[in-house]
């Protein structure tokens, strides 16, 4: 629970600095008449609804099991992460469609203005990536990625707007734009095939099944292993669910199995396990 906290805590503080970055974006923008900044206005905005939905969903996983969600609302985690993946793209494309014209027809742009603007850019949303590449959950880890993609383009609008002040080649901001997009959207399919890993039930990374029902199967009063899901709640935390044949035992040995299967798959990050036992007789 506490690092669900901690995660909400995070993505509000984005949510937050996105938001009123980028309406002193738009103040800016129209002020030192630059379409470019107005239209990274519009991308960070997108950001911070983002941000402000992820918020939303992050602090409504924290709430607890019910009759309705009986593992508890982990998942709506995932859900914002899914969101957040699939604006990222579709924003990444936006980059793509502004910068490939620009190639061949560049536009001339206010440098000192770019220059201002790069330098806050970089600090509040470098901040704000940095607590949010420090958590634990997927959602946080796509939405550093976000962020990422802000401080990357606003480096690239601040070398821009440095080289721009003397020299005249205006070519380097659609070039860099279009890097940019690229390098985010590698990063974002590996973070989107992680959540439709865990949303469709894969056996959560580093696990090795085989390596595991052969470690249970060493236990003594363990004739054989039947079945053995194991899967991820929310990319955190584990479930587990195994059926074993066992020697004919009382409740006492059964407890004592089920320990020595706990202590087995401790290292697993298992939060939630359901273990049947079987007897070799009723088999």
């Amino acid at each position: 629970m506490a690092s669900t906290d901690k995660a909400s805590k995070n993505i509000k503080l984005a949510f937050i600095i996105n938001l009123v970055f980028s309406i002193g974006e738009f103040i800016g923008g129209f002020l030192i008449n630059s379409v470019a900044i107005m239209s990274d206005a519009i991308h960070d905005l997108g950001d911070a609804l983002a941000l402000g939905l992820s918020w939303f969903l992050q602090k409504f996983s924290n709430k607890k099991p019910d009759h309705n969600f009986t593992f508890g609302y982990n998942r709506f985690s995932l859900l914002g992460a899914l969101i957040n993946a699939t604006i990222l793209i579709i924003g990444s494309v936006y980059i793509f469609t502004q910068a490939i014209p620009l190639l061949f027809e560049p536009e001339h742009s206010n440098a000192q203005g770019m220059i201002w603007f790069a330098i806050f850019g970089v600090l509040l949303n470098g901040f704000a990536a940095f607590r949010l590449h420090k958590g634990k959950s997927v959602n946080e880890g796509v939405l550093s990625w976000h962020l990422l993609e802000d401080v990357l383009g606003w480096i690239a609008v601040l070398v821009v707007g440095i080289v721009l002040l003397f020299k005249d080649i205006h070519i380097l901001d659609p070039i860099l734009s279009i890097a940019i997009a690229l390098f985010i959207l590698v990063n974002v399919f590996r973070n989107l095939v992680k959540t439709m890993k865990i949303l469709l039930g894969a056996v959560p990374d580093g696990i090795d099944i085989d390596e595991v029902k052969q470690k249970i199967e060493g236990i003594e009063e363990v004739i054989s292993v039947q079945n053995l899901y194991v899967w991820s709640i929310d990319g955190e935390d584990n479930a587990m669910n195994l059926h074993l044949i066992v020697e004919e035992m009382n409740l006492k040995d059964s407890t004592i199995v089920k320990q020595k299967v706990k202590k087995v798959t401790s290292k697993l990050d298992i939060k939630h396990s359901t273990i049947e036992l079987e007897s070799k007789k009723h088999n």
